[in-house]
């Protein structure tokens, strides 16, 4: 079966990143962030790419993007508010900051905005309880959210 996701000058890219590592599953994080960056997202299609060209099951490729935040399955807003719903962000007001992001973005958490600009999301622990409530905006990680550091950040974004 011909590559279409890997072709020949990304897996060239991918080849470069996997001989770093002694292990070619060890690789597989920075392989996925490739052909994320690459396509905007990793499609079933390159799931399976991606697990033939490691060596490993396709379900192990699905686990991974499931599991971890920073991976997409199918295209995504240009910006993503990843807001943590676990026990301490649930406490420090985690409901609250989701209702103004909602009223903010006039769209509700699994959405994405009519213009494809803004999309809101629930997830599972992002990992820093000292920082709650917290989210994930791009590759950054936000913390002590308050309705100004969400106005900040939108005016940035603008």
């Amino acid at each position: 079966m011909p590559n279409e996701i890997l072709a020949p000058e990304l897996k060239a890219k991918a080849d470069k990143i996997v001989a770093n590592y002694e292990e070619r599953r060890a690789a597989l994080l920075p392989v996925l962030h490739l052909i994320q960056d690459s396509y905007g997202f990793i499609s079933e299609k390159a799931e399976l790419e991606v697990a033939e060209y490691i060596g490993i099951p396709p379900v192990d490729i699905k686990e991974v993007i499931t599991f971890y935040t920073l991976y997409h399955s199918k295209p995504c807003a240009k910006y993503e508010f990843n807001v943590c719903r676990t026990l301490s962000c649930s406490l420090a007001g985690q409901e609250k900051i989701i209702e103004f992001l909602e009223n903010k973005l006039g769209i509700r958490v699994g959405e994405k905005s009519a213009d494809g600009k803004f999309g809101l999301n629930e997830v599972e622990c992002l990992g820093a309880c000292e920082m709650a409530p917290m989210m994930q905006f791009e590759k950054e990680y936000v913390g002590n959210l308050t309705e100004r550091k969400i106005d900040e950040i939108l005016s940035k974004a603008a």
